[in-house]
């Protein structure tokens, strides 16, 4: 039976325009963290990610590294390293373990810029940085992250805006406490869907059904093993909505399957890590 398919679509506002915001605020800062989503650590990427930024040192953090297999990410970290030439921190904003490793990488990274300020015969500086990403990977989590330690707003910069709003996290560091929103196009479905699996697009663009049916299409074989179990769906029978519907006796009056409240709980659990943790990105050695 062939499969349904669905173009996603989404509106990220007007691209010239958010392009345009994102480069004012990146002329306040030293350095960048990029956020991407651990479960895609390439599909979360942005493609034109070096036209936005020009030379601007940028670290990457894979959020919600929690709900992914750690092993696996680890091949995806070497993988972007190389790639970017950035260093990469898997994180997640349910602990702080990391936080200092991230303030010292984004300390570091920006020093290069504060010696040029310095070597004009200005006074030394705390680095200043944002945070950037595509919508919804997770930016507004991991600025609170930085900050839940220290609550000290700083206001307007003197001579640099009277707008931007900035958090000291520490004597060595600022943060812009607006994220910095990198504009997504939707060319690439395949990449679409994969950001819907993970909630990173707006539910208004896609069906439920659908992207259910299609995220357990695309599952390896590890993965549907482990739907099937969290589901217990029997090997004899096809991973599909209906079967799960049919075997958590989620039902319609009459008998016939729920499939919209079986697609919203399918995509929940797995949003959710509750089914396992998996990365739905491939690496193409080949390349």
């Amino acid at each position: 039976m062939k499969k349904d398919k669905t173009h996603i679509h989404w509106y990220p506002g007007h691209i010239a325009k958010a392009e345009r915001k994102l480069k004012e605020q990146l002329t306040l800062v030293d350095a960048v963290i990029e956020v991407l989503d651990a479960r895609l650590p390439l599909s979360s990427c942005y493609e034109d990610i070096t036209r936005l930024l020009g030379q601007k040192p940028r670290l990457i953090l894979l959020n919600k590294a929690d709900l992914t297999n750690k092993q696996e990410l680890s091949k995806f970290i070497k993988l972007l390293e190389d790639k970017t030439g950035c260093p990469v921190i898997p994180t997640d904003a349910k602990n702080s373990k990391d936080l200092k490793s991230i303030v010292n990488k984004a300390v570091e990274m920006s020093e290069p810029r504060i010696q040029a300020i310095m070597a004009k015969g200005l006074l030394r500086r705390p680095a200043r940085v944002m945070v950037v990403g595509m919508p919804n990977v997770g930016k507004s989590s991991i600025i609170n992250k930085l900050t839940r330690s220290s609550k000290t707003k700083i206001g307007a910069k003197a001579g640099v805006t009277r707008q931007q709003q900035w958090v000291r996290i520490n004597p060595q560091l600022e943060l812009l406490d607006t994220p910095g929103i990198i504009p997504m196009k939707q060319e690439d479905q395949i990449k679409a869907r994969k950001l819907a699996f993970v909630n990173a697009i707006s539910e208004n663009a896609y069906s439920n059904e659908i992207v259910a049916q299609e995220l357990l299409d695309v599952l390896d074989e590890r993965q549907a093993k482990a739907f099937r179990e969290y589901y217990k769906l029997p090997e004899d029978k096809e991973l599909n909505i209906d079967n799960i519907s049919l075997e958590r006796n989620w039902l319609l009056t009459g008998g016939s399957t729920d499939r919209e409240r079986t697609s919203v709980y399918i995509l929940r659990d797995f949003r959710e890590g509750k089914i396992g943790k998996f990365i739905l990105d491939t690496i193409n050695y080949s390349e």
